[in-house]
């Protein structure tokens, strides 16, 4: 593959680091105070105004759903086209929101744009694409291993013209939000089925159905996300019309696979990001820095920890690069064991490159001053999130002796 960027895309990338450094990355403190007063209020499930002057000021500068794939002959980006991108927005923890960007609405979204049917776009699709609401997706069970999604409970049953589903649910981002209307929901509806591929199927509930109880939210290492959050979610004989259905029944596994192809994608590529921002951190930290009478970047370990950095994050990025090219090659099923490597890849070198920053800032490095903390508790999130290491890398391995079995 040709790792040249376009002009399209670097013409998009130069827009898109301008607006970042003129307006994203003044905000975040200001994001970080009003959030703050929030909590001190009583409630930080409520946008940050801020955040919505952000969304104001992207639409306008025509830099809004830059997520989009090209399909059926529309524009769109392609999955390598929109990486670098991604990797921008990445680079801050506000980054992806004000471009109407943040998981999981571009899975949602993708989700509705490839299998929901055109009274579905209409309502649900229309309004996340314009940002007047956002989404969360509905997988994860607290009581079975869910890294193995054949296990999941959830029971979603015919009864006439509608389904009634059954279920408790957790670490559904986003379910928190006030904005969060609409949850893309994974159940069984042939339990007993003979393919144990066939019995899961993905259904539209309305946040606001009844039976529909959002319990508690979830924090990552002490941080409640708000006002997107992970939430836990009870599901007691809740009724949506059959209509609601994504593609049909028995199809979940198919569209699982075409979703979170692409989130892996966006997930790893904001990794990178956010990896070179601290990098960036640790290089003026250090040369800033006097530590027994020599700059901390003058130390041996300092600098084999640059270079390590440098080197981890540009094998992942390439790495990232050449999974999105065959994605858009061969199609995601052709591109799942260059899907998995990156899953595993990324993750583990953004969660080393933010540990080693965290060092290069002392005690500085673990408090909310620098980002830091709440960087690295999002990276080793998502080391479990679409999957856990040890799932992708079993399936490598499976892909890998296949040739001599």
């Amino acid at each position: 593959m040709n790792f040249e960027h376009s002009g399209k895309v670097k013409a998009l990338q130069a827009r898109l680091t301008a607006f970042m450094e003129q307006h994203v990355y003044p905000a975040e403190k200001q994001f970080a105070a009003e959030m703050d007063a929030a909590r001190r209020a009583g409630n930080p499930w409520q946008p940050a105004p801020v955040m919505e002057q952000l969304k104001d000021k992207a639409r306008a500068a025509d830099l809004w759903n830059l997520f989009l794939p090209a399909h059926e002959g529309e524009g769109g980006l392609t999955n390598l086209e929109y990486a670098p991108l991604c990797a921008i927005m990445g680079r801050s923890a506000i980054g992806a929101e004000p471009f109407n960007c943040s998981a999981p609405d571009t899975g949602n979204m993708e989700t509705l744009l490839r299998y929901g049917s055109e009274a579905q776009k209409r309502e649900w699709l229309a309004p996340l694409l314009d940002g007047k609401i956002r989404s969360a997706f509905a997988m994860t069970e607290p009581a079975v291993a869910s890294s193995d999604a054949t296990n999941i409970e959830a029971r979603i049953e015919r009864d006439g013209d509608h389904y009634v589903i059954n279920a408790r649910k957790w670490w559904t981002s986003g379910a928190n939000d006030p904005r969060c209307k609409i949850l893309v929901f994974m159940g069984k509806t042939d339990p007993e089925g003979a393919n144990r591929h066939q019995r899961q199927s993905m259904v539209l509930v309305p946040l606001d159905t009844p039976g529909v109880t959002v319990l508690r939210h979830l924090p990552v290492f002490g941080y409640d996300d708000a006002p997107h959050g992970h939430a836990e979610v009870l599901f007691e004989n809740v009724r949506v019309p059959v209509t609601n259905v994504l593609l049909g029944e028995g199809r979940g596994f198919e569209i699982a696979q075409g979703r979170l192809g692409p989130g892996r994608i966006h997930h790893c590529m904001r990794l990178i990001g956010r990896a070179e921002r601290a990098l960036e951190a640790m290089c003026q930290r250090t040369t800033q820095r006097t530590a027994f009478g020599r700059r901390i970047a003058d130390q041996g370990v300092t600098r084999e920890r640059i270079a390590n950095a440098r080197i981890l994050i540009d094998q992942a990025r390439f790495l990232v690069l050449h999974a999105a090219w065959k994605m858009d090659e061969v199609g995601n099923k052709a591109a799942r064991k260059e899907i998995a490597m990156i899953k595993v890849a990324a993750p583990a070198m953004a969660c080393q490159v933010i540990d080693w920053a965290i060092q290069a800032h002392g005690g500085g490095g673990v408090s909310d001053d620098f980002g830091l903390a709440r960087a690295y508790a999002s990276a080793r999130t998502i080391r479990l999130a679409d999957g856990p290491d040890e799932v992708h890398r079993n399936a490598i391995a499976k892909m890998e002796l296949a040739a001599y079995l």
